[in-house]
C-alpha cells in the first residue's frame, strides 16, 4: 500500500516536472521568438537609416557635381565668347570697310 502511494506520488511529481518543463520550454521559445523579432526590426531600421544616409550622400555628391559642371560650362562659354568676340569685331570691320569702299 505504501509502495503504491510512493509510486503515485512519484508519478505526480514526474508529471509536475514534465508540465513545468513544457511551460519553461514554451516560455523560452516565446522569448527567443520575441528576441529574433526585435533583432529583425532593429536590422530593418538600421538598413533604412543606412539607405537614407547613402541617398543623402549621393544627392549631395550629385549636387556638387552639377555645380562643378555648370561652372565648367560657364567658363567654356566665356572662353568661346572671348575667342569669337575678336573675330566678330574683325568681320564687322570688314563688312563696314566693304560697304564704305
Amino acid at each position: 500500500m505504501e509502495l503504491i502511494k510512493k509510486i503515485k506520488q512519484t508519478e505526480a511529481q514526474a508529471q509536475q516536472l514534465i508540465d513545468q518543463a513544457k511551460t519553461d520550454a514554451a516560455e523560452s521559445a516565446e522569448k527567443g521568438q520575441k528576441h529574433r523579432q526585435q533583432l529583425t526590426e532593429q536590422a530593418a531600421q538600421q538598413r533604412k537609416k543606412e539607405i537614407e544616409a547613402a541617398v543623402a550622400k549621393a544627392k549631395s555628391q550629385a549636387e556638387t557635381e552639377v555645380q562643378k559642371l555648370k561652372a565648367q560650362a560657364e567658363k567654356q562659354q566665356q572662353q568661346l565668347r572671348h575667342k569669337t568676340a575678336d573675330k566678330i569685331d574683325a568681320a564687322v570691320q570688314k563688312v563696314m570697310d566693304y560697304l564704305k569702299g
